[in-house]
């Protein structure tokens, strides 16, 4: 199965680069973020050109759920403790802003993506979760007076408290795109697929972009790679971590329930409706964990199937798919100057799960940057912001888990019967005192990679929902046969023959 999103060819296929080519601003990375911030440098008559290692909005865009909001869990009674009221505010009116922009693209340019303003909610269904739900509320008195309380919901479960913000809104995210990629090729941009960039060098004009046999001079960079692919001097292999979610599109064969929602606290499931041709689809996602731990179907997946049959015992699971997203350590993104030494680089990731809403805030934000206005929000998502970090439990279990997996890479086990292995199924086993990550497939053929991230040299896990290879340092992706499919590792996996 696949995206609901990504089931049919929706956007134009653009070429990969072959030439040497000079521009403006060189954006790296065509999904979202990329694509809006494209759309706005070309209004403002710049020279773009976008490069994208595969398709256009084919990664995690492609894999949202497509809810554009400014709530974004228990924010912001967590914001106003930590940063003050002001600051608070500020984050809340700039994703409100965010909504009404896509709004207003979408009016402008009669983009048809199924664009609707809901109501979201926010909810627990525990009572001992309530105090959360109070505090949260007391600090919305004075950051957004509409918010309300409720006790009750249209989900097939009962709730005991929750948070609904109104005028929020959802979309199908890839007839957006195609409708911003349609406005950047009337203004001039040039976009490029099937075009990695490998490195990127300080000349005397500005950059360049260096492709496997081209290269792009540029005087401006805009990394909007998901994750960055340049580690120093950004060092955002430091600051953030990949979280790993699931969804299933359902048919429940009844009649659904306006409104978004998402719980609290794990095990976390989030409910919104789309359109599937004319009929309407169950999103039901959630049940993230850190990117690179190891997961069953039985607990991905298949607790989502289990969950829709125990609700709407007539279900049809129509698909199934799952997506990564940064997720910064002080929960703000970074947005703008990439390093205080490259100038001229920027960068918008760490979107903490609400990537919708906060890559047109990101836009618009190196927009203006590029384009020497002010910005009043820019200062608060400052990706070269340099406070004290204030979740240290995250910290310390994200430098755990790098320490732990350089460690089992040089930890020597007895040899493994590649036998055990069950078909369909991957496994890293030890031969001949070299580690070997194997997978069987249904046909008991062997495909046998060396299981060392082309990142930074952490030992990979075997994801069995999604049968691949992860990274639990830095959650670059790889197929079972070691093709690189998600940054920040560019490289292929060794083969490894047996």
């Amino acid at each position: 199965m696949e995206s609901l999103w990504l089931k049919e060819n929706q956007i134009e296929r653009f070429p990969e680069l072959e030439e040497d080519i000079e521009t403006d601003i060189c954006i790296i990375g065509a999904g979202i973020f990329g694509i809006s911030t494209a759309y706005y440098l070309t209004k403002r008559n710049y020279k773009v050109v976008v490069i994208e290692r595969e398709k256009i909005a084919s990664k995690v865009t492609g894999h949202t759920t497509a809810k554009i909001t400014s709530q974004h869990g228990l924010i912001y009674h967590y914001l106003l403790k930590q940063y003050g009221i002001e600051f608070a505010k500020k984050y809340f009116q700039a994703n409100e802003e965010s909504i009404n922009e896509i709004e207003r693209i979408i009016i402008e340019n009669k983009i048809e993506c199924d664009f609707k303003r809901e109501i979201n909610n926010i909810y627990t269904v525990n009572s001992s979760e309530i105090s959360k739900i109070e505090e949260e509320l007391e600090a919305l008195k004075v950051i957004n007076p509409n918010a309300k309380k409720i006790k009750e919901s249209p989900l097939p479960f009962d709730i005991v408290a929750g948070i609904e913000f109104p005028n929020q809104a959802n979309f199908n995210p890839i007839k957006y795109i195609r409708g911003l990629v349609k406005e950047i090729i009337k203004k001039g941009g040039r976009i490029y697929e099937n075009t990695t960039c490998y490195e990127i060098k300080r000349d005397k004009e500005g950059y360049i972009c260096y492709t496997k046999n081209n290269k792009v001079r540029a005087k401006k960079i805009v990394l909007a790679t998901h994750y960055p692919f340049i580690n120093i001097p950004g060092m955002f292999f430091s600051k953030m971590y990949q979280s790993s979610s699931y969804v299933i599109g359902i048919d429940t064969k009844t009649d659904l329930f306006p409104g978004m929602y998402i719980n609290i606290q794990a095990p976390i499931y989030s409910f919104r409706i789309a359109k599937d041709d004319k009929n309407d689809i169950l999103l039901l996602g959630g049940l993230d964990h850190k990117t690179g731990e190891n997961i069953s179907y039985e607990n991905s997946y298949g607790k989502l199937e289990e969950q829709a049959k125990k609700w709407y015992p007539k279900a049809e699971i129509k698909y199934h798919w799952s997506t990564r997203d940064c997720i910064t350590l002080d929960k703000i993104p970074y947005i703008g100057e990439f390093s205080n030494i490259m100038p001229n680089v920027y960068v918008g990731t760490g979107f903490n799960k609400w990537g919708m809403t906060s890559s047109n805030l990101a836009a618009r934000i190196i927009t203006d940057k590029i384009s020497q206005n002010e910005n009043q929000y820019e200062e608060i998502f400052k990706a070269t912001r340099v406070n004290p970090i204030i979740n240290k439990d995250e910290v310390k279990n994200m430098v755990m888990q790098t320490t732990k997996s350089m460690i089992v890479e040089r930890i020597k086990t007895e040899d493994e019967d590649i036998e055990r292995i069950k078909k369909d199924s991957g496994k890293i086993i030890e031969v001949n005192g070299k580690k070997i990550g194997v997978y069987k497939d249904y046909e008991g053929i062997l495909h046998c990679v060396k299981p060392i991230c082309t990142h930074l040299g952490c030992v990979l896990s075997w994801n069995d929902a999604d049968k691949t290879w992860d990274c639990p340092c830095h959650a670059s992706r790889f197929d079972y046969d070691g093709k690189n499919i998600y940054n920040p590792g560019l490289k292929d996996l060794e083969k490894v023959e047996l």
